[in-house]
């Protein structure tokens, strides 16, 4: 009696080793899903990170000079400087 139930035994705990490979929480569908979610959480940082850069460089150009403020409210604001006359072509 004891000579089968040592095999017995290993073998129970043998399928729930395998259980646990194919449907437990680390299992091979599990790391798949966790794999392609990391990947889209990667390219969501770095497009968020190209922002983050943009917008850096942006704020050091404000800090730097008045060109960029000149520039931003021309375009954004239409701003004219005296003596300057606004001319806007139609395409």
């Amino acid at each position: 009696m004891g000579s089968r139930f040592v095999p017995a035994v290993l073998l129970v705990l043998l399928a729930v080793v395998h259980a646990q490979l194919w449907f437990g929480r680390g299992s091979i569908s599990n790391v798949a899903e966790l794999q392609q979610r990391l990947e889209e959480q990667q390219a969501a940082n770095a497009k968020a990170q190209a922002v983050n850069d943009r917008l850096q460089a942006e704020v050091r150009d404000l800090q730097d000079g008045l060109e960029m403020v000149e520039e931003k409210a021309r375009s954004e604001l239409g701003m004219v400087k005296p003596n300057e006359v606004f001319v806007q072509f139609a395409r």
